[in-house]
C-alpha cells in the first residue's frame, strides 16, 4: 500500500454531526464508532465518536473524532483543508455546501492569477480553501 496523507479533525462532542455534514457534502461511505462500542461505560464519553472515516467517490478520505472530556478543544487558524482541481461544477458545489451556516472569507471567483479561488470556514470551525484550475485547451 502506498502512503497517504489524510486530514484528521477533532471535535468537542460534535464529531457525529460534523462527519454526517461532510458525508452530505462529499458523498461516499461513512463509518463511525463510539467509545461505548469499544467498551467505555462512562456516560460522559460512551456516545462520543471515537473514530469516524469518510471515503468519498472523489478519492478523499476525511477522518475525525471527539476529544475526551477535559482535553482542550482549541480550533485555530493553523490548518486549512484545500480542495483543488479542474472540475469546476463539483468544486463549486463543495464550496457552496461547506459555506452554508459558516463564513466566507474569500468569495469563490476568478482571481488575478487566473484560477477560481475561495476560502470559507464551515459551521464546525474548519477552514477550507477551494482552487479551481483553468482547463487546458
Amino acid at each position: 500500500m502506498t502512503s497517504v496523507l489524510n486530514p484528521y479533525l477533532s471535535f468537542d462532542g460534535e464529531a457525529k454531526d460534523a462527519m454526517e455534514f461532510y458525508h452530505r457534502v462529499f458523498g461516499g461511505d461513512l463509518t463511525m464508532n463510539t467509545f461505548g462500542e469499544f467498551g467505555a461505560e462512562d456516560v460522559a464519553i460512551k456516545d462520543r465518536i471515537m473514530h469516524a472515516m469518510l471515503k468519498t467517490p472523489s478519492g478523499y478520505t476525511l477522518m475525525g473524532s471527539d476529544l475526551m472530556p477535559g482535553m482542550e478543544h482549541k480550533p485555530g487558524n493553523t490548518v486549512t483543508i484545500s480542495l483543488s482541481g479542474d472540475e469546476e461544477a463539483l468544486l463549486r458545489s463543495y464550496f457552496d455546501h461547506l459555506s452554508v451556516a459558516g463564513t466566507v472569507g474569500v468569495a469563490l471567483e476568478k482571481q488575478t492569477w487566473g484560477d477560481i479561488y475561495g476560502q470559507c470556514t464551515d459551521q464546525f470551525g474548519i477552514a477550507w480553501m477551494v482552487d479551481i484550475f483553468p482547463k487546458e485547451d
